[in-house]
């Protein structure tokens, strides 16, 4: 299923001749949450592509007026979503991802869809073991109620403050949750929740793949919700790999390291691994 919004950013990608770079969000985000990642990107000689999740509102206004859209959004159908998005791509595009986005970016990578990623704070996939508390929290406004799995779940300021904007003040917590924050489908959390114990989860990655290409993961030092104990274990199990891979610990920052007024060295990170691997034009 494709969108007007997808399209547009296809389609003008597409014509810069230039090697997209592809941004993923995560839960309770938008793709607007990327925008000055895409001009950062852009003006670097790269074509950046906000990636949208199945149904997503254009503005988070729209979003927490109709929360009931992300509803029953799985990590496949939104894996699947982004990676048509890619297949309509004429380059071979980097992919950048953060939380959920993150874990999508490495199902992508394991698909082969990438030139290089970037996984940012990534939510966990099947065989990656640590599960620690602070997690566990952060997760909670989802698990704690199994009809959420069918529901969109928004975040109290409380709970967003915990999850995400534990290493930033008060005052630009708020503005950050104002700013950014929209409901979120539940299933993707409890779909993470029960990988180690489902065989045919949709959470898995396929990390052995020869074809997968250069993979950096980026952990926030302060992270509540994907601690590093759980971004090593991803770089661990990635680490089987032919290809580079690569893990760097962010310090000071926590879950909100993509929008936070400290989002340039998070950015910047980013730039210069996909610089190592993906040149701006050139042959595709």
């Amino acid at each position: 299923m494709t969108n007007a919004h997808d399209t547009e950013q296809v389609e003008r990608a597409n014509a810069s001749g230039l090697t997209p770079v592809v941004f993923v969000h995560g839960l309770w985000l938008l793709p607007s949450s990327w925008d000055r990642w895409a001009e950062l990107f852009e003006a670097a000689g790269y074509t950046a592509v906000t990636a949208s999740w199945p149904d997503d509102p254009e503005t988070v206004a729209e979003a927490n007026a109709h929360p009931e859209v992300f509803a029953n959004k799985t990590v496949g159908q939104i894996a699947d979503h982004v990676a048509g998005l890619v297949g309509r791509l004429e380059r071979k595009p980097a992919v950048v991802g953060h939380s959920f986005g993150g874990l999508i970016t490495q199902i992508l990578a394991g698909r082969g869809l990438s030139v290089a990623s970037v996984a940012i704070d990534p939510a966990p996939f099947r065989g990656v073991l640590p599960l620690p508390i602070s997690a566990l929290r952060a997760a909670a406004p989802v698990l704690h109620n199994p009809a959420n799995r069918h529901r969109a779940v928004p975040l109290t300021f409380d709970q967003f403050r915990f999850a995400f904007a534990n290493a930033v003040d008060e005052d630009e917590a708020r503005h950050l949750f104002e700013t950014y924050a929209v409901p979120a489908p539940g299933a993707p959390l409890f779909q993470a929740a029960t990988a180690n114990l489902n065989p045919w989860t949709e959470v898995k990655v396929d990390n052995e793949n020869p074809e997968r290409g250069p993979l950096l993961i980026v952990s926030g030092e302060k992270d509540n919700t994907v601690p590093w104990a759980m971004a090593n274990a991803e770089y661990k199990r990635q680490k089987a790999n032919e290809g580079v891979t690569e893990i760097v610990e962010i310090p000071g920052r926590g879950h909100s390291l993509i929008i936070d007024s400290g989002w340039r060295d998070v950015a910047d990170t980013a730039l210069e691994f996909v610089r190592r691997f993906a040149a701006t034009g050139g042959a595709a």
